[in-house]
């Protein structure tokens, strides 16, 4: 027969094995709980991690698009740079143009006054003329041809040259008083012609050798 004290040992123990086994169970209990919060933390982080990898997708996609929009608004800009620098060459060419055509038909208005002066002091030579007159005569002929060196005019009337249809105009043709002279030579001077820096404005008229 058990004795008293040996049945208060087995209950001793057997509650003590109750309690490790409450212990153990709430333990177990508590680590499933912790790995179950755990997985939810991971699972939250996971979805904020590929919530910031899409917004940071979006963001990329954002700034190659303003990239994008910039690089052709520089294009633009630079375009239109190059279309205002040509325009203000172009315009500033033809403004010289301008008003160099309008100085040569200005000169060329008064070439027949210098031509008239010339042909007056010519024929003072062969008569007697008063001296004050033609002394005035010389002067106005000198100061027109102050204003014409001035604006770099040349006369052309050279004669014993080759005709050249880019200064003369071939008003007729002749026999030359020598057999010596070739063909298509300047003859003899009519008009004078004029040029402007290497610009005729206007044809020497000339007889021309056959």
């Amino acid at each position: 027969m058990e004795t008293n004290e040996s049945k208060n040992i087995e209950s001793s123990e057997k509650e003590k094995e109750e309690l490790n086994q409450v212990e153990q169970d709430e333990k177990q209990e508590q680590e499933d709980n912790n790995q179950e919060i755990s997985e939810e933390k991971i699972s939250e982080e996971n979805e904020e991690i590929v919530a910031l990898k899409a917004q940071l997708e979006q963001k990329e996609e954002e700034i190659s698009q303003l990239n994008t929009e910039l690089k052709e608004t520089n294009e633009k800009l630079l375009r239109k740079a190059a279309e205002f620098e040509n325009l203000k060459k172009r315009t500033a060419r033809e403004r010289i143009q301008f008003f160099e055509n309008a100085k040569i038909e200005a000169l060329r208005e008064f070439l027949p006054i210098n031509d008239d002066l010339k042909r007056t002091l010519k024929a003072a030579e062969e008569v007697e003329v008063e001296n004050t007159f033609l002394e005035g005569v010389k002067l106005v002929a000198n100061k027109f041809n102050e204003v014409l060196n001035k604006y770099g005019v040349e006369a052309i009337d050279e004669v014993d040259v080759p005709f050249n249809v880019d200064f003369h105009d071939a008003m007729m043709k002749q026999k030359a008083a020598s057999d010596d002279v070739e063909s298509n030579m300047v003859l003899q001077v009519l008009e004078p012609g004029y040029k402007m820096n290497d610009k005729v404005i206007r044809h020497a008229k000339v007889i021309v050798s056959e």
